[in-house]
């Protein structure tokens, strides 16, 4: 038998906002506001994926609708045992709707805060940028997001297509926003190789990275990430998604026997399926990952976020506590 997983404290730190949508709240939002409910997929490349992500954001229409997004998040991260969220935003999607990035920002804010007052889980906001346009607009997006540094924002990203949109041009952009104490947090090694990894360690100088997962065909680069304390937000069943052969064939554990930190992840469950608990079991199911691999999992997703360092010791020790308790 074997420990709740549900009761294990752990940290979403990649999930993209919009995405986190229930399926059901999509459904009805598309339906209330008369737009077409993009398809599920199977997605055989990005850009279909990337065109369903649009269509489901072209349904949140007013401030109830991103609020309730929003709060709905934040229930289903504490329901799978989350104490701490670090969504994505990328404002500029909603711009059409909400006009000036501040207000978009500031609403997700406040809901943040609320929802995460009312069900016990601490919250941070990523503001990211969007690798395949311009790295002016991608510096814009860190000045917005310094702007919010120590009233909710913790972090900076870099999302979007990555062959063909290498991470160098937006080294200003992270710079900026780490000067201002965010973490940096760009995607890198999801859908390019390894050397997408390298190039966003010299160039972006991350705290950690999202995905990361083509890493593991690099001995020296694992070495690398493993001596620098660089944690992959790897997201499984995403991952298969876009490449990976299967769940069983995963390089988390690989990952892992490498020194590499890492967290688990859901990435888009409105797109995907499996939401964080989800891929927890899958990782100890389809991985064989032990409950010890599993609460250093859950570590390192608390001591890489942007969470207040009190959240983080009182969190790593309720992990201790957990994996002190004999199995049920």
């Amino acid at each position: 038998m074997s420990r709740s997983l549900r009761a294990l404290p752990k940290a979403h730190l990649h999930l993209h906002l919009e995405a986190g949508m229930r399926p059901a709240t999509l459904a009805e939002l598309a339906e209330r506001h008369g737009v077409a409910v993009p398809p599920p997929g199977p997605y055989t490349e990005f850009a279909q994926f990337e065109a369903a992500y649009v269509g489901a954001i072209d349904a949140l229409r007013t401030e109830d609708d991103l609020r309730r997004v929003v709060r709905e998040v934040v229930e289903d991260a504490a329901a799978d045992g989350a104490t701490y969220l670090e969504p994505a935003l990328y404002p500029c999607d909603h711009r059409p709707r909400f006009g000036a990035d501040e207000r978009v920002v500031e609403l997700v804010l406040d809901e943040l805060a609320r929802a995460g007052a009312e069900h016990g889980v601490a919250v941070g906001l990523m503001i990211a940028g969007d690798r395949t346009r311009p790295a002016q607009e991608c510096e814009e997006q860190a000045r917005l997001a310094v702007r919010y540094a120590g009233s909710g924002v913790v972090s900076f990203g870099l999302a979007a297509e990555e062959p063909g949109y290498p991470a160098g041009p937006f080294a200003r952009a992270f710079a900026i926003a780490r000067e201002a104490g965010l973490l940096s947090t760009p995607h890198a090694g999801e859908l390019a190789g390894p050397e997408a990894v390298r190039e966003a360690l010299d160039t972006l100088l991350p705290d950690r990275i999202q995905h990361g997962v083509t890493a593991v065909g690099d001995p020296a680069l694992l070495a690398r990430l493993a001596e620098g304390g660089i944690c992959l937000d790897v997201c499984p069943t995403s991952n298969v998604v876009m490449g990976v052969a299967s769940l069983e064939e995963h390089p988390l554990p690989a990952l892992l026997a490498a020194g590499v930190p890492c967290s688990i992840n859901a990435d888009d469950p409105l797109f995907f399926g499996p939401g964080l608990l989800d891929e927890y079991e899958a990782c100890r199911g389809a991985m064989r990952l032990s409950d010890e691999q599993l609460a250093a999992v859950a570590r390192a997703s608390f001591v890489a976020s942007g969470a207040a360092r009190d959240v983080v010791r009182a969190n790593v020790a309720a992990i201790d506590r957990w994996l002190a308790t004999s199995a049920a």
